[in-house]
């Protein structure tokens, strides 16, 4: 299934009709960012000291200073995408997924907001090492790590970390939260699996239905660019239930969000359970209101070389964003943007 903007399937897409449809992934590794953090600082924290030990102190370091950039992306897999991962890695063939959510989250300096890039799918651009491809196939190509590559060259900034989620870890996580209100600023039904009917206001969503949230964009008349902002929705109403409940401070409750999630959830070989703890502790006064979420600039839509449809990158836009990262200048940006 593709999902470049409007309704109609094009080049890629008309290929993969009559298979079953691909599940979209949303940027909720950014909450759950937070709630493995979280869980690791509270163990480390509560772990007694002894004299052969280090001090709780010692094993949960603060963050390096200056600003950091974490990639959180969601796999469309049909199943799991750690095995897809050691598959690749084992074989060198091209893995059967593509990143179907590309979020670039900046932590600024001084930890204020946090920022949340959506990058669209079906942008065309160069994909180290694989030539002029939708982006979201530089999964498909080399794993997180391409991603991660790619989108520090079309940024021109360094990506610190990545992680990413499949779509079981995605929906497991949804419902052991008890659900999730978002605040539907754009009423629609789904136009696919349950059809579920969202209506203007605060809506609880289970698993299924956040799901259909996520990945719907053929109900709007702006398709995929609706769909990342009901996605940033998701994102910022995650962020803010962890925050504002308490329920990763209950030990048993975030275990368990743990256990339902952790076989799903990839990150690079530095991004470890303490690396994870820093990041949680770090971000454990921000308020997710306050915190801003928008779309790497455009210039429309169009067609590619052997006739798929993709979105056209706005450069002067992205060289805006990209200078605004490189001096950690993402708060003036957002100012002079309105957002």
């Amino acid at each position: 299934m593709s999902d470049a903007i409007g309704p109609q399937p094009t080049g890629d897409d008309a290929q993969r009709q009559g298979r079953p449809p691909r599940r979209l992934l949303i940027g909720v590794v950014a909450a759950l960012l937070l709630i493995v953090g979280a869980v690791a600082a509270f163990m480390l924290l509560q772990r007694p000291s002894s004299p052969t030990a280090p001090s709780p102190t010692q094993t949960l370091p603060e963050l390096p200073p200056g600003p950091m950039n974490i990639l959180v992306l969601g796999s469309d897999i049909r199943g799991n995408a750690r095995e897809a991962l050691q598959r690749q890695e084992a074989t060198g063939e091209q893995a059967d997924e593509r990143s179907d959510m590309i979020m670039l989250v900046h932590i600024p300096a001084d930890r204020h907001k946090v920022y949340g890039i959506s990058i669209l799918r079906d942008n065309w651009v160069k994909i180290p090492g694989h030539g002029d491809s939708k982006i979201n196939e530089s999964l498909t190509f080399g794993g997180p790590r391409l991603v991660a590559d790619t989108v520090g060259s079309l940024l021109g900034t360094h990506i610190d970390h990545y992680a990413m989620l499949d779509f079981d870890g995605f929906k497991n996580l949804t419902d052991a939260l008890g659900g999730v209100d978002v605040n539907v600023t754009a009423p629609f039904t789904a136009t696919f699996d349950t059809h579920h009917t969202f209506a203007q206001g605060i809506n609880k969503l289970d698993g299924q239905a956040a799901l259909e949230f996520v990945r719907e964009r053929k109900a709007f008349p702006d398709g995929d660019y609706q769909r990342a902002r009901n996605q940033q929705t998701y994102v910022r109403s995650v962020m803010t239930q962890l925050l504002h409940t308490g329920k990763v401070t209950n030990p048993t409750n975030a275990l368990e969000l743990i256990k339902v999630v952790s076989p799903h959830l990839i990150v690079d070989p530095g991004f470890d359970s303490t690396a994870l703890a820093s990041v949680a502790y770090a971000l454990r006064s921000t308020d997710p209101a306050a915190s801003v979420f928008f779309t790497l600039p455009t210039a429309g839509t169009g067609t590619s070389p052997d006739g798929q449809s993709i979105v056209l990158p706005d450069y002067a836009g992205i060289a805006e964003v990209a200078a605004a990262l490189k001096s950690d200048g993402l708060a003036g940006y957002a100012a002079s943007h309105g957002l």
